[in-house]
């Protein structure tokens, strides 16, 4: 009698041809469903997506006194899911040059500004991170984001991704007549841009959190989607925890939202572009005081952080704090009615 795990095994294995190994795993991957495992049927399935858990992936990454509260099973059975789940998706260590064939998914998106594309590495942001932009009121930060959602419907070749976009909107910032002029900059149909933008106004920090749990079942239905927009990020926490004595709760709550918003961006491979408010640091006698809101907690979780200001005439000035694979630079872009442009103040 053959376990439930050997059952799975044969069924992702079926259709395995001599062929490319990696392209028909990666479709199996695809086609196996939260039921296919021991021990979840459809009610359990159910409260899975219900919690805001689609794909295997979601699930093996839980612990079993998690799984069986959500899904309402007992330890040893989640135990026997989970176990099922990681085998499944082969869960463990690759080797450097089999990790860099994964880093070729990556999608790269073009910000409009040339200048600005070369801080970030050549060809914007890119999917699978997070990039942050934190600066004052007026620095660009939305319109950097507005852009973005503009050119993540370009072909490409084009320096898009082919996909929509999605815009969390907690400031009351998003403007579809902005995006009209952003779309005839590049000579786009504007109405087929804004159709291409699943926009929502989060009015509190659980809104904001409700949200992302949205995104992960739209991709799941077939959304395209490519970018996540968070303008601002920290605006509903920075407002509703005040005072030190909430301080660790707003930063605990903070890095619980950042972290489900780095696993949504590995898994369903979109790019995540946030803006982030500033305060002046009052111990700072000399140079600039100015420092992002939300400590150490969000310049961990983000992948690049861009300091954004005003600069001469009317330009922007973006400084790289923080990336993995690039130094520490900065460049200057202007802001215009048709989108983003380089100028040179020399």
């Amino acid at each position: 009698m053959k376990s439930d795990e050997e059952k799975i095994k044969e069924a992702v294995n079926d259709d395995e041809d001599s062929g490319s190994k990696k392209s028909s795993k990666k479709t199996k991957d695809l086609e196996l469903k939260l039921t296919d495992l021991p021990g979840i049927g459809p009610g359990s399935a159910a409260k899975l997506e219900a919690a805001g858990i689609f794909d295997l992936m979601g699930l093996a990454v839980l612990s079993p006194p998690q799984l069986a509260e959500v899904a309402g099973l007992g330890e040893a059975a989640a135990r026997k899911a989970i176990q099922a789940a990681r085998q499944m998706l082969n869960l463990g260590f690759s080797d450097g040059l089999e990790y860099a064939e994964k880093r070729k998914e990556v999608f790269k998106i073009t910000t409009g500004s040339k200048n600005l594309d070369n801080l970030l590495g050549g060809k914007g942001i890119e999917t699978k991170a997070i990039t942050e932009a934190f600066g004052a009121y007026g620095s660009g930060k939305t319109q950097l984001a507005l852009s973005l959602a503009v050119n993540v419907q370009l072909p490409l070749e084009k320096g898009g991704a082919n996909g929509k976009a999605v815009y969390i909107d907690t400031e009351g910032t998003f403007r579809p007549e902005r995006i009209r002029q952003f779309a005839e900059g590049i000579g786009a149909n504007s109405d087929k841009v804004l159709k291409n933008i699943f926009v929502a106004r989060a009015f509190n920090s659980d809104h904001q959190i409700l949200l992302l749990e949205k995104i992960s079942q739209m991709v799941k239905e077939g959304e395209p989607i490519r970018l996540i927009i968070i303008d601002s990020l920290t605006a509903h926490f920075r407002a509703e925890y005040t005072g030190r004595g909430q301080l660790a709760d707003r930063q605990q709550r903070l890095n619980k939202y950042l972290h489900d918003l780095m696993k949504l961006a590995e898994q369903c491979n979109v790019a995540v572009y946030v803006t982030n408010q500033v305060m002046a640091n009052p111990a700072m006698m000399f140079g600039d005081p100015t420092v992002a809101v939300g400590g150490n907690i969000v310049g961990h979780a983000s992948t690049f952080r861009m300091y954004l200001r005003r600069g001469k005439k009317d330009s922007r000035v973006a400084k790289l704090i923080d990336s993995p694979n690039l130094p520490d630079n900065e460049t200057v872009f202007m802001v215009t009615e048709k989108g983003l442009i380089d100028v040179n103040l020399d």
